[in-house]
């Protein structure tokens, strides 16, 4: 979301003035106190980390709950955080043992133990919450507690489990406050990481306060900040515009994103390589109009990436052509080789051999006031109507609402943006295209599926390359999703606010506490 390294490919920073000494660079001690205002468009679905497994909410988790292990900025591997150390037990790869640090506490001022951490994540493979980020943990066996010290036991070797316990699902929750075997549905967050919520309106703001009580892998936590929610891009664009914010970052409007100057005195632009991903997935079920493979192949046939990128996106994304995206171990252009250009009579000769009856009609569901996906949708509307081949009826759904009809199997096809939850392969693998997988399109090859599980093997993961380029020639044949495009990360901040770009590095960890006054 990575080498597996991401890079920075440009930070603009623009300096209001002439001349300005280094110094003025500096956190200035007496804005100490004074709040950061910071807006986006990604919602959070919800306040326990067992029941949401999304951008928007784990950028809210990773600041106010603690996991064993999170990453530096820039980061390839996972460092200690609520952990003192942690590591495989033995070469087999099927025991990982931690040691938590000494001392941290709750905000009800209850220490933190390992049965806290065993309770944290026993109860998300328990709940298994049909948009929630069980499926991370499906080599998870079980858990074992004593005093400070927590062992995992796997089903299979898996290298990758480290980075999965540094995500939001590895969030460590107050067992005395979160029930065993259901959600939290309160307002309340109880979590031991560099921020405290003092305050939370749904959809609205949330009001971040630093815990004087945090320790781990930071040195010291940030400014107090706001973070408020904004339904759509341009509702965000006008409190930037209003300067109702001093932050704007996922997403601004694409026409606004391409118009940005690194000459204007009145902002910094910081614009940085992504590996989130885009995709258009496919419902493979029986009963579903785009069962037949051949059908969605026709599908790949008809994509028009570049002029997606062109359009909708004015050139503020790259067309994509693989599960993993550039910059990351294993990318390829499976899809590029399968599919090289848009081809109508392509499309029709698979859909004659597939005995259909054309316009194959089919529904495409989208989120509502999430970006550009509107306009997204209508653009492949036309895309994939080229010829007379489909039929596509676009419904929108509120977003929590979206994300219950593709968990449940009720879309025909939908796409939806991809963050990585840490910078590996394999968070492209098991989650988006194994079998019982987050994305949920009824795909299951038991090649596929083995071949993730072989990656995962790996502790060189240079040496899980050839797996995942066979993965990517499996999934252009079977086409259970199209990768559409690789997003660019822009944060605008005013010329008062420094380290906006470091604020979203690629490694799956939003650092609030990077943020300070100039």
């Amino acid at each position: 979301m990575r080498s597996v390294r991401m890079r920075i490919l440009a930070t603009l920073l623009v300096l209001a003035g002439v001349g300005v000494g280094g110094w003025q660079l500096l956190p200035s001690q007496e804005d100490k106190g004074k709040t950061i205002s910071v807006g986006t468009t990604d919602a959070v679905t919800a306040l326990d980390p067992a029941g949401a497994y999304d951008a928007g909410s784990w950028a809210l988790f990773s600041n106010v709950f603690q996991s064993l292990l999170t990453f530096e900025p820039g980061g390839a591997a996972p460092v200690p955080d609520a952990a003192e150390s942690c590591g495989f037990a033995g070469s087999d790869l099927e025991t990982y043992r931690c040691t938590l640090r000494k001392g941290l506490t709750f905000p009800s001022g209850r220490t933190m133990t390992a049965e806290d951490v065993k309770f944290s994540f026993d109860r998300v493979k328990k709940i298994k919450s049909e948009v929630g980020p069980s499926s991370l943990l499906s080599t998870l066996k079980s858990v074992d507690a004593d005093g400070l010290t927590v062992t995992f036991h796997l089903s299979s070797r898996d290298a990758t489990f480290p980075f999965k316990v540094a995500t939001g699902a590895g969030s460590i929750v107050d067992s005395h406050k979160y029930p065993r075997n259901g959600l939290r549905t309160d307002q309340g967050v109880d979590g031991t990481g560099p921020y405290t919520l003092t305050s939370y309106k749904k959809n609205k703001k949330a009001v971040l306060s630093p815990n004087e009580h945090y320790q781990g892998a930071l040195s010291s936590t940030g400014r107090p900040i706001d973070l408020l929610y904004y339904t759509d891009a341009n509702a965000l664009n006008k409190a930037w515009d209003d300067k109702q914010i001093d932050v704007a970052t996922r997403q601004l409007p694409p026409k606004v994103l391409s118009a940005l100057s690194p000459s204007d005195p009145n902002q910094r632009v910081s614009e940085s390589d992504s590996s989130e991903t885009r995709n258009l997935y496919l419902n493979t079920r029986a009963s579903s109009p785009l069962h037949d493979v051949r059908v969605r192949q026709a599908m790949a046939w008809l994509i028009n990436r570049e002029e997606l990128a062109a359009t909708v996106y004015e050139g503020t994304v790259d067309p994509l052509y693989s599960l993993i995206p550039t910059g990351i171990t294993g990318h390829t252009t499976s899809f590029f080789d399968a599919y090289p250009k848009q081809d109508v009579s392509k499309a029709k000769t698979l859909l004659t051999e597939a005995g259909v009856s054309v316009p194959v009609k089919f529904t495409y569901g989208y989120a509502e006031n999430r970006g550009s996906s509107q306009e997204e949708a209508e653009a492949l509307k036309k895309q994939l109507e080229a010829g007379g081949l489909f039929k596509v009826t676009l419904k929108g759904y509120e977003w929590t609402d979206f994300q219950e009809h593709w968990a449940t199997g009720k879309l025909d096809a939908y796409a939806v943006g991809w963050v990585a939850d840490y910078p590996d392969p394999d968070t492209y693998g098991a989650p988006l295209i194994g079998t019982d997988g987050t994305m949920n399109t009824g795909y299951s090859n038991k090649a596929v599926d083995d071949l993730i599980l072989s990656s995962q093997q790996y502790p060189d993961r240079g040496d899980a390359t050839s797996d995942f380029r066979t993965v990517q020639q499996d999934v252009a044949r079977d086409v259970p999703v199209i990768p559409l495009w690789q997003g660019k990360e822009y944060v605008l901040s005013s010329e008062d606010v420094g380290g906006s770009q470091y604020l979203d590095d690629g490694t799956g960890v939003f650092r609030l506490w990077s943020l300070n006054w100039i």
